[in-house]
């Protein structure tokens, strides 16, 4: 039976970004990178604006030590700074489920491949590592750019909780739940590397 340990910090590699446990000294890339576009002000995404991102870090820090998240910093490959961050989320060990969220990049590094190949990294290691049953994606109802990418990846939609959550801004927000589970990892798998090996 799985344990809180079951869900360790593990840093993972790829060619255009790795995944590395979140640290605070990932704050001034995140900062920076929080600042490109200035995702914060999207109020249907939840982005710490630069000078909250020292906040968010320690609060992503504080969910994984009580066993909640494991949140990671998105490395570019090409410089080694933060341009990101990822996490599992909802973590049932027992039941041998996680959620991959709480997702943002820097503008530039969006429709890049970056979020192809980070959701590639997360869904490997659940499935083949960790011996996951499922994967869940959330994103807000309306936000059709991340609905798209979810389903692009090949998860399909579990249903719609409706008034599941008051945003920032006070508005309540429609969560779609999507999901991969297990019997369709190796077709995901080969969809994702045939996206990957595409030219961009």
């Amino acid at each position: 039976m799985p344990t809180m340990s079951w869900l360790e910090p593990t840093p993972l590699h790829g060619s255009l970004v790795s995944l590395v446990p979140l640290d605070a000294a990932h704050r001034d890339d995140l900062a920076a990178a929080a600042a490109d576009g200035a995702l914060h002000e999207l109020w249907y995404t939840i982005v710490p604006a630069p000078g909250r991102v020292g906040e968010t870090i320690a609060q992503r820090l504080a969910l994984q030590k009580a066993g909640q998240w494991q949140p990671f910093a998105v490395i570019d490959t090409a410089n080694g700074k933060a341009i990101g961050m990822t996490n599992y989320l909802n973590i049932d060990a027992a039941n041998r489920r996680v959620e991959i969220g709480g997702t943002w990049y820097r503008a530039s590094a969006q429709r890049t491949g970056v979020n192809t190949e980070c959701k590639y990294l997360l869904l490997r290691h659940a499935f083949e590592t960790l011996d996951c049953n499922a994967v869940e994606f959330r994103t807000h109802y309306i936000n059709q750019r991340s609905r798209q990418a979810i389903e692009r990846l090949g998860a399909k939609l579990d249903g719609i909780l409706r008034a599941h959550m008051i945003m920032p801004n006070g508005t309540l927000r429609d969560t779609c739940v999507y999901s991969i589970i297990a019997p369709e990892w190796p077709t995901v798998k080969a969809h994702l590397d045939w996206l990957m090996a595409r030219p961009r």
